[in-house]
């Protein structure tokens, strides 16, 4: 008796490790019957069952759609080369079952372990609209620096569409970010040719204004150059009389108007 009920618990254990599936935290399940109908009520964390009929596992936290390689439009009329961004949605657990039987399946998708991600490909859908329309606002050398409010906007797009089709209660954006923006390179060319060229007048500016003020002070000197010779020579010629009158200069002075015969012109 012990050996039979030893092989039965051996069974049952066998049974159960193999027709059980557990759904852990942050996940939600859904039965499927043997007949492949999907049954109502959402499978909270535990093992359930799956002898007969089969469970699917929903993860409904934290999932994160990424949008890569986007090339939207700018206010300008140019196409960034790139344009990354990343969002975190969740899912109401109380609505898993009703997402996914009524909703087309092309909304979802499956990830790489084979988990269905409920409403993957709806969500990166609406990000990519709001992505476009966001960056429409703005020209292509003032999208970087306004990331922050491209943020912003596309969460607001995002919950402004999920809020028009009733989903507002089903799907919650958590989080937006953007990875990476780069305008397009012809851009930025011309932008750092620009600036290239702006400093490249300011030094030829600089060079006039230097170039002025030196032609200033040119005419300047030249303006008073006679006053001082005239000056130094005056003040030399009171210096000579200075030094005659006090008998320190034993020199005959002939003023420079005398002439051979001892006569001075007037």
């Amino acid at each position: 008796m012990k050996k039979f009920l030893t092989s039965v618990m051996i069974v049952l254990a066998m049974l159960f490790a193999t027709g059980c599936t557990r759904i852990t935290d942050g996940e939600i399940g859904v039965r499927v019957t043997q007949g492949g109908s999907i049954q109502g009520a959402e499978l909270n964390t535990g093992w359930h069952q799956t002898l007969w009929g089969d469970v699917l596992q929903f993860p409904v936290r934290d999932l994160t759609v990424a949008l890569n390689d986007a090339k939207p439009l700018t206010a300008d009329n140019s196409a960034l080369a790139d344009f990354d961004v990343s969002i975190v949605y969740s899912i109401n657990p109380n609505t898993v079952a009703e997402l996914y039987t009524k909703k087309a399946k092309s909304f979802h998708a499956k990830s790489a372990d084979g988990d269905v991600q409920l409403m993957y490909n709806y969500m990166n859908t609406l990000v990519n609209n709001a992505v476009y329309k966001s960056v429409r606002g703005y020209k292509s050398l003032e999208v970087a620096d306004s990331r922050v409010k491209i943020e912003g906007e596309i969460r607001e797009l995002v919950t402004a569409q999920l809020k028009d089709e009733k989903l507002e209660n089903s799907l919650t954006l958590s989080a937006v970010q953007v990875r990476s923006i780069q305008p397009n390179a012809e851009i930025l060319r011309a932008a750092t040719d620009l600036v290239k060229s702006q400093n490249e007048l300011k030094i030829k500016e600089n060079e006039i204004k230097i170039a002025q003020a030196e032609a200033e002070r040119q005419k300047a000197l030249s303006q008073n150059a006679g006053q001082s010779i005239a000056y130094m020579q005056a003040q030399s010629q009171l210096l000579i009389a200075e030094a005659v009158k006090a008998g320190k200069v034993q020199t005959i002075i002939i003023p420079s108007t005398m002439t051979a015969l001892g006569n001075i012109n007037k």
